[in-house]
């Protein structure tokens, strides 16, 4: 099987400020780590540069006027309406570039579509991509350009049936918005309850709208969610729709802000617990078009996404990190030497809530969206 991996050394240029909490250096972190094990050498696996995403590739979902506002904020100009359209001080910055970095997000996610759609790789991972809160006019969530919707888009004018998988801590709202009434598009998203955690949305009762009722799933769960509680609630719901929906093609977005030592988020998965998502993902998706998104502890970002590469490729790995990689362990601060992480003492109390919360989360899924799908 030919895969593909997306990345480029451009994001260096790129800085959302010294005390933003998404740090460019996971990309290139990742990266190293990668290639400390060997995946960037893989006989079956591609490496491609990201390109640069032109803006009528943009604006098939981003509208002209928000387009505008991005290109001259990137270049300094200072305008008065910049903030009805999400920019400023806080989640969405203005910092020098920052058109040319959304240009490399949407660029690297349209490549990774374009490649799966045309049969040149069966798997594809951008993991600088996954940037699915942005909104057609306004920036959201410390996203700009929604590539994960532009990937959708592409492979559905290539006539591909597409479901969107979203694993990250924060609720997929940008791309729910996107395919809200589209049949043809099915949206999942595990993540944080929206009561609790940005961007307040992503509760059961959200299931589409018109001929999409019942293909926008979301399965909000509760703080202190660990792996007993999320494994099985995702084995409820993910595979028996894929498989009722018959996708031809999986974009999964693989946010590692779930993990229990995230700064951001309160769901305590560990990189075990990520991974096995991951496969369960690979293994249901005939075709497969892989985003990152996001995490705010760097060591996670680096060892869950080149954990979900090395899945992609069926192989695996060791626990001991490479020695090769032992200089950006010291620099980063790593707390382990391990790919995996060491067991997870959730309090009783609080996991208790979290299956009986989860348990109240299914039990909506079966009874409102499973008949539309005849299961």
């Amino acid at each position: 099987m030919k895969t593909a991996l997306i990345h480029s050394d451009q994001w260096k240029r790129f800085d959302y400020g010294t005390e933003h909490p998404l740090r460019m250096e996971r990309l290139g972190l990742t990266w190293r780590l990668m290639d400390a094990y060997g995946l960037t050498r893989l006989p079956s696996a591609k490496l491609f540069e990201s390109p640069a995403a032109g803006e009528t590739e943009i604006g098939r979902f981003h509208t002209a006027e928000y387009i505008e506002v991005l290109k001259r904020a990137s270049h300094g100009d200072s305008f008065g309406h910049a903030g009805r359209h999400g920019l400023g001080a806080g989640d969405n910055p203005v910092f020098p570039g920052l058109w040319e970095a959304a240009q490399l997000a949407a660029g690297g996610s349209l490549l990774a579509a374009q490649l799966v759609a045309a049969g040149e790789v069966a798997r594809a991972f951008h993991f600088a991509g996954g940037l699915h809160h942005a909104m057609p006019d306004r920036a959201s969530g410390f996203c700009y350009v929604n590539d994960a919707v532009l990937a959708v888009l592409h492979l559905r004018q290539r006539g591909l049936r597409v479901a969107y998988v979203d694993i990250d801590a924060h609720h997929g709202d940008g791309v729910q918005f996107a395919f809200f009434d589209d049949p043809s598009v099915l949206t999942i998203s595990t993540h944080e309850r929206g009561d609790r955690l940005f961007p307040g949305t992503g509760f059961v009762e959200e299931q589409g709208r018109g001929d999409g009722v019942g293909y926008a799933v979301n399965v909000p769960l509760e703080p202190y969610t660990d792996d007993s509680v999320y494994e099985p609630i995702f084995e409820e719901v993910v595979p028996p729709l894929l498989r009722a929906f018959q996708p031809d093609v999986v974009v999964a977005q693989l946010g590692i802000d779930s993990h229990h030592t995230d700064p951001l988020t309160h769901l305590a998965l560990s990189v075990q617990g990520f991974a096995r998502a991951v496969r369960r993902i690979a293994d249901l998706a005939p075709r497969l078009v892989a985003l990152g998104g996001g995490g705010y502890d760097l060591q996670n970002v680096a060892r869950a996404w080149t954990a979900a590469w090395a899945i992609m490729n069926s192989v695996e790995l060791p626990a001991a990190l490479p020695p090769g990689f032992a200089a950006d362990a010291a620099r980063f601060g790593f707390r382990t030497g391990s790919l995996w992480d060491a067991s997870i003492e959730v309090p009783a109390a609080m996991r208790a809530r979290a299956k009986d919360y989860a348990a109240r989360q299914l039990d909506a899924i079966k009874r409102d969206i499973f008949p539309v799908h005849r299961l």
